[in-house]
């Protein structure tokens, strides 16, 4: 079960169909507290991207409601929705389009109405928080992707949010990347929702994870217990590296 108590995000009977009228999202219920790092586990088509996509309103529930701070995501409500749900994109060129990493960081807190030495901090702060700050003046094209990534976060976190969405965090990072990611995301301190196949990330980042499978969450825990149950993980096309032993 979710943990109980009042949540920072709030997922209640979550159901969601596209325009073709396929149905994705199937009454789902999701809490996250103040804190709380959680993953989202299952195989492709689970309908995990669809749900984050509500998580920041860029897509709206059919049925159902997601609310963050307790502010219900909304057409008259997206404006401060989307301050407080930062969502990194797996592919940090979904992100980036202006000439200079500080133009792009700049970009969200500018359109809140953010200028002078405010916005001046705000773009220093979110660099320096991913050890990006001297790629500043740099055009993001020419950065490697694990420093796009970086940048990526980095706009996000420009925008002083609450919730911060991954999506495939550690996707085509070689394993320095993948663990400099990881350190960031810890030192934050902010409340995390990963979308992930790294099965072992999940157990780096995240304390608790949930499965979804056919559009509904199907298991929620601690991590190290989801991963230590094979006939749960077979059950939802989830599997460890071979040999992996997780460790004590």
């Amino acid at each position: 079960m979710s943990p109980t108590g009042q949540g920072l995000l709030e997922v209640s009977d979550l159901a969601f169909a596209y325009p073709d009228g396929r149905q994705v999202l199937f009454g789902v219920n999701l809490t996250v507290r103040p804190g709380e790092r959680v993953a989202i586990l299952g195989p492709n088509g689970a309908g995990k991207t669809t749900l984050v996509l509500h998580l920041n309103g860029t897509l709206l529930a059919g049925a159902g409601s997601v609310r963050v701070d307790g502010i219900r995501a909304a057409t008259g409500s997206l404006r401060e929705i989307r301050r407080r749900v930062g969502v990194v994109f797996q592919d940090p060129d979904d992100q980036l389009f202006s000439p200079t990493v500080r133009d792009d960081v700049a970009f969200g807190p500018r359109n809140l109405g953010h200028r002078g030495p405010e916005l001046d901090r705000r773009v220093h702060a979110a660099l320096a928080a991913t050890g990006m700050v001297a790629a500043a003046p740099r055009a993001p094209h020419h950065l490697s992707f694990g420093q796009r990534r970086r940048v990526a976060a980095s706009t996000v976190l420009a925008m002083d949010p609450t919730v911060l969405v991954l999506d495939e965090p550690s996707s085509n990072l070689d394993p320095l990347a993948r663990r400099e990611f990881a350190q960031i995301v810890l030192s934050l301190g902010l409340t995390t929702v990963m979308v992930t196949h790294d099965l072992l990330y999940a157990l780096q980042l995240c304390p608790r994870s949930v499965i979804m499978n056919n559009g509904q969450i199907v298991a929620d825990g601690p991590t190290r217990d989801i991963l230590a149950d094979r006939t749960l993980l077979a059950a939802n096309r989830l599997e460890l590296p071979v040999g992996c032993v997780l460790p004590a």
